[in-house]
This record gives C-alpha cells, structure tokens and sequence, in this order.
C-alpha cells in the first residue's frame, strides 16, 4: 500500500467523521450488541450467531457510506490528486474494513468478557473468522452497490438491502450463512435463541388397582 492510498484513505475517513453519516448505524449496531450481551452470555458462543449475522449489514451500511461519501466532481478532483482511480477505488474499502474489524472484536470480545464461563482460545478464533467473513461479505456488497457503479445513492441503498435481506435468510450460502450455522451447531440454538429441553418421557401409570390381564369382572364379584 502506497502514501497515496493511505492518504487517500485518511481523507475519506475524515470526510464520513465530519459528515457525521457514521452514527446511525454505529448506534444501531451498539445497541444490538448490549441487547444481546445483557446479562451473562453463557458459554460459547453466546450471541455470537446473531451479532454475525447483525454486522452484515452494518458492514454493507458503513461501505455505502464511505464510498458515497464523494459526489462525483470530488471523486474526480480525489482521483486526480491520488494518482489514479485504482488509489481511490480502494481507500475506501480500507477504511470500511477497519471500522467492521472494530465491531467485529468488540462483538467477540464484550460476551467473553461478560461470560461467568470462560471462552476456550479455539472458541475466540472460531467467532473472530465467523465475524470476519461477515464483516467482508458485507463490505463487499456496499462496495458492488455504490459509486460508480451506482450512481444514485437510493438505488444503491435498496440493492444493498435486497441483496443483504435475501444473502443472510439462506443458512447453506457461503460465507455468512455457513459462518453462523457452524457458530449455531455448536450451541445447538437458533441464532438468538436458547437451546430446546428434550421432551420428558411420560411417567408409566401405576400398576396398582388395575385389573389383571385374563381377569373379568364377574370373577371379581365372586371373590
């Protein structure tokens, strides 16, 4: 990575802190995360299926941002102070993985810290990877959706949303999907939920006072 891209790079950051565009879905995912870590988690993996499946769109959502940050005169003034379109085609995508990076730690992070069990290493490696490829998936999808090559910025944000909306529903699709079901089948719950008791087996009636097999009720007289 060059002196330009970073420099590129910290300007667009700059330019979504000062539009303050951030911090709506910054406080949305915020409180997503203390919902789902009020109280005690549990053990692993805690919320860690539906804190995955929630930075999904967060991450499309801050993609969308930094990437509209621009109208198109300044794109084309940023391009040509960074030295090509390359440069500016992927300084945005820094800085939206650097803000997913962030929540994603912080989502695996604060159930394990608030956890009375602890989180076994091989548990953390396996919520970060899942965190991970939500948060790129993610950024992926707003990146396909926005400038240039989706100029008008209501288009980009429902193209994002169907795509997002139709991705995360499909547990078998790769690599959101497959990343929370394995979270899930370690838990044995739905994304979310608490693991179902089994069904308690019927208690046998008393044998006691039945009539035994063989034996009528005119026997029964007689006695």
């Amino acid at each position: 990575m060059t002196s330009r891209t970073r420099a590129t790079a910290g300007y667009l950051a700059a330019d979504l802190a000062h539009s303050q565009r951030y911090l709506i879905p910054l406080a949305l995912y915020a409180a997503v995360l203390a919902i789902l870590s009020a109280g005690d988690p549990g053990p692993a993996p805690g919320p860690w299926p539906a804190t995955t499946l929630a930075l999904y769109p967060a991450a499309a959502w801050f993609a969308l941002l930094v990437a509209n940050t621009e109208n198109p005169v300044q794109r084309t003034i940023t391009t040509a102070s960074a030295g090509g379109a390359g440069r500016v085609a992927v300084a945005p995508v820094l800085v939206a993985l650097a803000v997913d990076v962030v929540l994603g730690a912080l989502s695996v992070a604060v159930p394990a810290l608030r956890s009375a069990t602890p989180y076994p290493a091989a548990a953390l490696l396996a919520g970060g990877l899942a965190h991970l490829a939500a948060a790129t998936t993610g950024t992926a999808v707003g990146m396909l959706c926005a400038r240039p090559l989706v100029m008008r910025i209501g288009w980009s944000f429902c193209i994002a949303v169907s795509v997002v909306v139709i991705t995360a529903v499909q547990p078998w699709l790769p690599p959101v999907g497959s990343a929370v079901r394995t979270l899930t089948a370690h838990s044995g719950a739905p994304p979310g939920g608490t693991a179902r008791r089994p069904p308690r087996r019927r208690r046998h009636r008393d044998q006691l006072g039945r009539r035994p097999p063989g034996l009528t009720y005119s026997h029964m007289e007689i006695c």
